[in-house]
């Protein structure tokens, strides 16, 4: 498995080896060891979650202001673009976004360190999108950010077609990032 640093420090981007041939294939999708030397830390993730969701599908921005989650997250069918924002006050890039496109195609993983906002988009007919969590959810201490904050300024993938986003109504009605509770 390959590790790269991203703009932010502290996001990685991990690209497992895929072993393939005419019966399928096999790659290691998580190894600790491998994770520690990239990162600098050893991982203790809590929880997983899977989701699936249709194209336009927009889940985010997402964080919890207490209790802060970091998220390895990775997509086992289908396409998104993920976005992690830098939310940490004391940071050189507080404000900062880094987006990736992430596929069962490309197999890649993206861990984001707490002190950052998450969101997807899903640019295929549908995707499922599984992460790894180093704490547990708390909805009373979650928060969400506006995905078209300006001050931000996210460049989101546009559709051609009559795609329209859809968001929950948390996100909906996100803070604006100036306003937000920052960590």
């Amino acid at each position: 498995m390959h590790a790269t640093e991203l703009a932010l420090p502290g996001l990685f981007l991990f690209e497992p080896k895929v072993f393939g041939d005419a019966r399928g294939f096999f790659y290691e999708s998580f190894n600790a060891s491998v994770f520690a030397d990239a990162t600098g830390r050893e991982a203790n993730f809590v929880q997983d979650n899977h989701s699936k969701s249709t194209r336009g599908v927009l889940r985010g921005l997402h964080y919890q202001v207490t209790r802060p989650q970091g998220k390895l997250v990775r997509v086992t069918a289908g396409e998104v673009f993920d976005v992690a924002v830098d939310i940490r006050k004391s940071s050189p890039t507080f404000g900062q976004w880094v987006g990736v496109s992430l596929s069962a195609e490309n197999n890649k993983q993206l861990w984001i360190p707490e002190g950052f906002a998450h969101g997807f988009l899903v640019t295929s007919e549908f995707a499922e999108f599984q992460y790894k969590v180093t704490d547990y959810w708390c909805p009373e201490f979650e928060r969400s950010i506006r995905y078209n904050d300006p001050d931000i300024a996210i460049e989101w993938p546009s559709f051609a077609d009559d795609v329209k986003l859809a968001l929950s109504a948390k996100d909906v009605n996100g803070s604006e990032f100036k306003t937000a509770q920052h960590l």
